[in-house]
């Protein structure tokens, strides 16, 4: 190794260990005396690279191993020091550890990796006040949906397997992508919830609504609107708020899209894109005529349940086979109706239906699959609307109309005219 790039690694390691250090001494600083400061952690890192060095130039993990269990031996005392004056947390001693391996990382040339773990390990100390309080606000339900979540993802995927059955439009049908999707929806859905969790319930109704879209705009829709019927007076916040849950669906297909078929995003970007646009503006709007009273905040239920991710699934694996049916037997007007239909129950199933048949070689034209999903979101709007006008009492009928025309209008409109 020439003497640059070796500069250069042990320069890495040494900013990496002061970084670290640095967050130590502010955070513990005026608060006793310090376990390990800037210039310690940067020893700590420094050591680990000077180990990994001794390890190559004698060929023998032995010096790494015993820097290891010197460092080791410093940290276990130090907490025994620190527990016998009443302090029994483990923060620091572990992060000190941790730029151990850091620096060694750097000497190996993992740099990337150990800029990405020091970055992390000085982000988890700092947000120390932040995690303890989101920790604090979350129920059991919360983490049993997490490892629920964490079950589909880790465990029931990868046995699952890649491939489809039969002959068309059975081969449409293959159970590891249909749960690629349940996954990715959860996923999109809990990201949404734990947001929400963060922000706190008493952020407004219009951010409520704004990133209630990333859990369940329908949810946030049916909430707001009846909630319109007894709160007349409240009309122009919920609207606010509808409107933004609308407008976040727009983006988050756009995202599912990218995912799943990054090449037909281009041929729905612009409708969705100007919807979405258009939501924006009246949102603007209706944030400036809101009322500035707006009561409570929309409750979201249990982030993750694997019954409706089950359901899901086979809804999802329902529409995929319907779809590819309709394309066969009937062209584009089926994919069309089929569109039309399936966003009456969840536009996310038919978005990914969509983008996975429009594929290449997936059976759909990639033309006729972008005005699909387009369609299938603006029925969804529609559907949303009836909600509001079924559900939601006059002053709120009145206040969500225009953007809902011009949403419609402009969606449906761009898809047929491009």
């Amino acid at each position: 190794m020439d003497p640059a790039t070796l500069f250069y690694r042990f320069g890495l390691a040494l900013v990496i260990g002061g970084l670290v250090g640095l967050q130590r001494e502010h955070a513990e600083g005026g608060k006793g005396e310090l376990f390990a400061g800037v210039r310690t952690f940067a020893l700590f890192s420094l050591s680990g690279a000077a180990g990994a060095l001794l390890a190559d130039v004698l060929a023998s993990p032995w010096p790494f191993l015993v820097l290891l269990a010197l460092v080791g031996l410093l940290i276990t005392v130090s907490h025994g020091i620190s527990a016998w004056r009443g302090a029994v947390g483990v923060t620091t001693e572990m992060a000190a550890l941790l730029t151990f391996v850091v620096g060694a990382l750097c000497y190996r040339g993992m740099l990337e990796l150990a800029a990405a773990l020091g970055v992390t390990v000085t982000v988890l100390l700092s947000f120390k006040g932040e995690l303890r309080r989101f920790a604090q606000r979350l129920t059991q339900a919360d983490i049993l949906a997490a490892l629920k979540l964490a079950v589909i993802t880790a465990i029931v995927l990868p046995l699952l397997p890649n491939r489809t059955f039969g002959a068309p439009p059975w081969d449409a049908f293959n159970p590891y992508r249909v749960w690629v999707m349940v996954v990715l929806v959860s996923g999109v859905g809990f990201a949404g919830y734990v947001l929400m969790k963060r922000l706190g319930p008493g952020k407004g109704i219009g951010l409520t609504g704004f990133v209630g879209g990333l859990v369940s705009s329908t949810a946030v829709t049916l909430s707001f609107a009846q909630r319109g019927r007894r709160e007349a007076g409240l009309a122009r916040a919920l609207a606010l708020g509808i409107v933004a849950a609308w407008t976040v669906m727009f983006g988050r297909m756009l995202v599912v899209v990218s995912v799943v078929n990054v090449a037909l995003l281009p041929r729905i970007a612009l409708p969705m894109a100007v919807a979405g646009a258009v939501g924006s503006v009246y949102s603007l709007v209706l944030l400036r005529a809101a009322a500035r009273g707006e009561g409570g905040a929309l409750e979201v239920e249990a982030p993750f349940e694997l019954g409706p991710a089950v359901r899901f699934g086979l809804l999802y694996a329902a529409i995929l086979v319907a779809a590819r049916a309709a394309h066969l037997y009937l062209g584009d007007l089926g994919v069309y109706l089929s569109s039309v239909v399936a966003a009456v129950a969840d536009v996310d199933a038919i978005t990914l239906t969509m983008a996975e048949l429009g594929r290449t070689g997936g059976g759909v034209d990639p033309v006729t699959a972008g005005r699909a999903i387009v369609v299938a979101a603006m029925a969804n709007t529609a559907v949303k609307g009836g909600m509001v006008v079924v559900l939601g009492g006059r002053s709120l009928r009145r206040a969500i109309a225009p953007a809902l025309a011009a949403m419609l209008v402009a969606g449906v409109g761009l898809a047929f005219l491009l």
